[in-house]
């Protein structure tokens, strides 16, 4: 399909039915820097703020201050490992807070070998190290102001990433755009976070490390954020794909509670947690394949992070054939459900829990998955060749799905049906449908379709691509956008509606049209595109074929 600036959904021909909305005028606010000026100041005395442990020094770009891995835990190696986190030394000197933080252990083997993907998120990754427990702070200024707090939680499922993996996450441009403290995290991933060894002799904590971690990250920001211009009753967290998973999870655990007060989900987020009689008996078999008896693990923690990591991933391999016995689609490592640090069976059940009353914000993208991104012969598959592509994964219904879907989207191309499908929004609209029935606070919902004009318009509204926009760096992200005014401008309206969010629990007032709460009835979803506009549910047709 050619490139057009008219909403992408317009384009396929929608046939849900749309709400009528007026949209709110924002002008143009111009957010270019005088250049003639010096933009990076650094010294002594520039950017000094006080923590519970210490001093930190950190820079100053472009007026906002920027401290760059500052300790929130010990390092977690050695008798540490599978341990709840422990509170970081403290320091007498002024400490700099110049560089990343050190990233979660994590297999980096092939990371980079396909060109395309690194071209278009071109990663940033630090050292590998178990000494991980950081965050870093963007703030205006170091003063009494105590302004909004989002708390960025990466993605990668639980398994890879760090808080810098794409340039897209930096917080410097949204921190002065809406006069608030970002941070970002890093911490325990994989088999180092969600090793679940309690019935092999570990610590009954030792399946959930990884999100206390982030449990302590927020007790750092309640306690230290005030130093840096910050209001800890005033906390947002926010995550993509597995940090929006994060984010779920966290709403679900007891430790977590009263540490933040809105929550933002992008392409992704979970019901419920990992099976807890399948984590246990994984962590068994950790133990089988490292030739230890139960109650060892003082020999695992002894084992470097790497030599573990692969032990543990070919327990997972043996664990293959108990997957479906304990009806999950994926094995492996991710938080558990053992009812204590972690709530057991499905999420947002609960009128008073407390997640009952964390107003919700959450978003997906068209096309999560883009078939012809990088093969663009696959831009003339035909509708039949859709249905036999999709096969593998939906079975007998590949046909209905189809017809369903062309049916609904009339204007679509078969590659766009393809792709649409693969990407399909069941999930976020059931938790959605799931935290909206919980009680009367608010659920926002968004659909991003917007499509960058990069690799002859294949790339369509990609898993990722949305993020650059909320945090105002589509000028940062350019292979994600193409850069210049076009994707700014929607970028400035979606950055101060999540900032209207932050502030307030309601997205309104930041440009895009009049945002009504989802309800399971209306499907009430906004769509991000040059153009926005609220619609009613615009792929329930579609999706009913799903079911």
């Amino acid at each position: 399909m050619s490139f057009s600036r008219r909403n992408f959904i317009q384009s396929l021909g929608f046939t849900a039915a749309g709400l009528s909305v007026s949209g709110c005028a924002v002008a143009a606010k111009n957010e270019e820097t005088d250049h003639g000026e010096q933009l990076l100041h650094v010294g002594d005395e520039i950017a000094v703020a006080t923590t519970q442990y210490g001093k930190v020094r950190g820079f100053e770009m472009q007026g906002i201050k920027t401290f760059l891995g500052i300790p929130y835990g010990a390092d977690t190696s050695g008798k540490n490992r599978f341990m709840p986190p422990q509170k970081p030394a403290s320091w007498t000197d002024v400490r700099p807070a110049l560089w990343w933080g050190n990233t979660a252990p994590q297999i980096m083997d092939n990371r980079y070998a396909n060109v395309y993907a690194s071209f278009i998120d071109h990663w940033n990754y630090d050292d590998l190290s178990e000494d991980c427990l950081r965050i870093n702070v963007w703030t205006p200024a170091t003063d009494s102001k105590k302004r909004p707090v989002l708390v960025w939680l990466h993605g990668g499922g639980y398994t890879n990433g760090n808080a810098i993996e794409q340039d897209g996450y930096h917080g410097e441009n949204i921190a002065r755009l809406g006069d608030l403290v970002f941070c970002s995290i890093n911490h325990r991933l994989g088999p180092i976070g969600y090793s679940d060894l309690k019935a092999a002799g570990g610590s009954a904590a030792s399946g959930n490390v990884g999100n206390l971690d982030m449990v302590a990250a927020l007790e750092w920001v309640r306690d230290n954020i005030v130093n840096f211009g910050g209001d800890a009753s005033n906390v947002t967290i926010m995550g993509q794909s597995g940090g929006g998973s994060k984010v779920t999870t966290l709403m679900n655990m007891p430790a977590a509670k009263g540490l933040f007060h809105k929550a933002v989900v992008l392409s992704g987020g979970s019901l419920e947690s990992q099976n807890k009689e399948y984590a246990e008996k994984l962590g068994l078999q950790i133990m089988k394949e490292a030739g230890l008896k139960v109650g060892e693990i003082d020999k695992l923690q002894s084992l470097s992070w790497r030599e573990y990591i692969d032990i543990a991933n070919k327990a997972v391999e043996a664990m293959k054939t108990e997957e479906e016995k304990y009806a999950i689609s994926r094995g492996g490592f991710a938080p558990v459900g053992d009812g204590e640090f972690l709530k057991d069976g499905s999420f947002f059940q609960e009128s008073d829990h407390f997640s009952a009353y964390i107003p919700l914000m959450i978003c997906s993208t068209f096309n999560e998955f883009s078939p012809s991104r990088s093969d663009s012969s696959l831009e003339k598959v035909s509708l039949e060749e859709v249905k036999e592509k999709i096969e593998p994964r939906f079975g007998e219904k590949s046909g209905a799905i189809v017809d369903a879907y062309a049916k609904n989207f009339p204007e679509a191309k078969p590659v766009e049906l393809w792709s649409m499908i693969l990407s399909n929004r069941q999930r976020v609209v059931s938790i959605a449908d799931a935290k909206s029935s919980q009680s009367s606070t608010p659920v926002y919902m968004a659909w991003y379709g917007w499509q960058p004009p990069l690799f002859d318009n294949r790339m369509r509204a990609f898993h990722c691509d949305d993020i650059c926009f909320w945090f105002y760096n589509t000028d940062r992200m350019l292979t994600h956008t193409g850069g210049g005014k076009r994707p700014k401008a929607l970028s400035e309206k979606m950055a101060k509606s999540l900032i209207s969010f932050m502030q307030k629990g309601d997205p309104n007032g930041g440009g895009l049209p009049t945002w009504t709460p989802y309800s399971k009835e209306n499907g009430e979803t906004m769509i991000l595109d040059d153009e926005p506009e609220l619609l009613n549910d615009p792929d329930r047709e579609a999706r009913k074929s799903l079911v």
